[in-house]
């Protein structure tokens, strides 16, 4: 039977970057109202997808019907009943994001929230999406979405079960490079666009594939593959000159690089940067299970006119951020050195944050939509990161438990999903999880880890797993509480560090810092053109005359030099056999907590 709801894409005006929609009603309402979303789950910023949104028309019988704006991102149709209504409009794609649309003579991409107005009234009956075929193109398709009559280019008809699984599968289209893997017996298909002719493309799918192994083993317990929530998965990567990041979907991701972090042909090594893009693979497809199933139960349904609020973003993206680069470990694609490496940024970052003994992990969740995604010179004061704390409040039950001997984080997950059936869940149901799992309540570690502003017992926990702490002086940066940009002999500063000797010093976001003397009197003053030359021209003297410009003014501020400032900095040594059993249980992921 046909869809009652049923898009039409046309990606043929690629020079003006402008998607054409055309939308088939079968059986519109009276005063049909349709709207576009504001935001896309997984990115929690009102995006305004309707302000691409342009010359929406609307037919019924073959004649024009009126359309009334209702307000920023919907309409009302007049429409009459038991008859088919027709809309077509145009969407300007223009934004080379995971979390929009784009559109040139190279490449489009499209999430449905950007093109696909919302029915009301019909969300949940079946909706059929076309991909209109483009002439004299070599364009190929990939998508979540499930195909019905397609091309073997991929141009052709999809089906939804609903809206929400709609706009929850994105697709690709272009000249990009395809590779397939099975992983646990699950066919996977991963594209890229962009990448240079040196990409070692059997590469990524070798390790994309231990990746996702691990990560199915790791939720299913090693149970057969129709455990897993999906029949088939995509990646879609996109490689770019600057970019970094990833949104999670139902059956599939949208993933954005810069194209030098991809692998290359006849290099062996594990570069850095491809290590941060395995990260961020692991971490998207982690969302899988916990997100895009396990998910906030004020998610339970999307409410798309506005920002849905939660507290526990700490958990779906700490805990999955914890495990990300744990699970890199597990697979072995890094060794102990590497990963105990990107847990140490991952500590320094949390404590170079003055914004943690500001805002709880709990309230930094809930504000996402105005503090962590709508960033700013005051954001390192003003709140703290739900991944880097989350993960590390995940960190501090996994060891807890492993040391207490009675259970680790790894089986609440697994448990958490039986308990939830892979749905909807609260604080609640992680603190029911964790006292089945070991026997004893666990609300005044989530009290003081989530909901408070202390800082967590990191050294304590790490030490019972033969990690050792080392304090180090620091960059003369986080010396100062500064972050900084240098530029053409520029030093810019970009935030002041709260309670930091630049704070006291008076220096200020957007300051550039030109100069500086030692306070001792005929010092000559020296053009400060890397802040690191700070040491050089001031040697063991920790007072100095900072010259700045602020509007075109020139300030000299009195500076302290701090010497009580560290970083850490993490080694691991197994030297005693109980800690050597417990942190191999812990980075190999075995059952064992002796």
């Amino acid at each position: 039977m046909k869809p009652e709801v049923h898009y039409t894409v046309d990606a043929a005006n690629q020079h003006a970057h402008l998607f054409q929609i055309s939308l088939h009603i079968e059986n519109p309402q009276a005063g049909q109202v349709v709207s576009l979303p504001v935001w896309i789950p997984g990115s929690y910023l009102v995006r305004e997808f309707a302000k691409n949104l342009q010359n929406l028309k609307a037919k019924q019988g073959g004649k024009s019907v009126a359309i009334h704006q209702v307000n920023k991102s919907q309409w009302q149709i007049e429409s009459k009943p038991e008859q088919a209504l027709h809309l077509s409009y145009e969407v300007y794609a223009f934004d080379n994001s995971v979390r929009t649309a784009w559109l040139d003579m190279q490449r489009g991409f499209f999430n449905g929230t950007s093109l696909c107005l919302r029915v009301h009234g019909q969300e949940e009956i079946p909706h059929a999406l076309s991909l209109a075929p483009l002439k004299d193109s070599q364009w190929s398709v990939a998508t979540g979405l499930t195909p019905v009559k397609v091309n073997k280019q991929g141009f052709g008809d999809y089906l939804a079960a609903n809206y929400d699984e709609l706009v929850d599968c994105p697709f690709e289209m272009g000249n990009f490079w395809r590779g397939q893997f099975t992983a646990c017996g699950i066919p996977h298909e991963f594209v890229v666009a962009g990448a240079l002719p040196s990409f070692d493309g059997s590469r990524l799918l070798s390790d994309t594939q231990k990746i996702c192994e691990t990560e199915i083993n790791f939720w299913h317990d090693k149970r057969p593959k129709s455990q897993a929530p999906y029949k088939r998965y995509v990646f879609m990567l996109n490689a770019v000159e600057e970019g970094y990041g990833g949104l999670e979907h139902r059956n599939s991701t949208a993933l954005i690089c810069n194209r030098r972090d991809l692998p290359s042909l006849g290099i062996k090594r594990m570069p850095e940067a491809y290590v941060t893009l395995l990260g961020l693979i692991s971490h998207e497809y982690f969302h899988t299970w916990n997100v895009k199933q396990l998910r906030p139960s004020e998610f339970k349904r999307y409410d798309y006119t506005q920002e849905n609020y939660t507290q526990m973003l700490w958990f779906f993206e700490g805990f999955t951020s914890y495990y990300d680069d744990l699970l890199l470990r597990r697979a072995k694609l890094i060794d102990d050195t590497t990963y105990f490496k990107l847990l140490n940024k991952t500590i320094n970052l949390v404590l170079q944050a003055p914004g943690r003994q500001i805002q709880s992990v709990a309230q930094a969740s809930f504000d996402a939509w105005v503090k962590y995604y709508r960033q700013d010179e005051n954001t390192p004061n003003a709140t703290i990161s739900y991944y880097t704390k989350g993960a590390l409040v995940a960190l501090c039950l996994d060891l807890t438990m492993r040391a207490e001997g009675s259970a680790n984080l790894d089986k609440v997950m697994r448990g958490l999903w039986q308990r939830c059936k892979g749905g909807p869940m609260s604080e609640a149901d992680l603190l029911a999880e964790l006292e089945t799992q070991t026997g004893r309540s666990w609300k005044k570690e989530i009290k003081a880890w989530v909901h408070g502003t202390q800082d967590l017992p990191l050294k304590t926990l790490l030490s019972s797993h033969g990690v050792v702490v080392h304090e180090d002086p620091p960059q003369m940066a986080q010396r100062l509480g500064l972050r900084v940009a240098e530029a053409q002999g520029v030093v810019q500063i970009k935030a002041v560090l709260r309670g930091g000797a630049a704070e006291k010093a008076g220096m200020a976001a957007g300051d550039e810092w030109w100069a500086v003397a030692s306070s001792k009197a005929k010092s000559t003053t020296w053009r400060l053109k890397k802040l690191e030359d700070l040491t050089l021209i001031l040697g063991n003297e920790k007072k100095a005359k900072a010259t700045i410009t602020r509007d075109q003014k020139v300030f000299v501020l009195d500076l302290n030099v701090p010497t009580d400032v560290h970083t850490w900095r993490l080694s691991y040594t197994n030297s005693d056999q109980a800690h050597k059993v417990r942190t191999s249980a812990w980075l190999d992921g075995t059952l064992s907590n002796a």
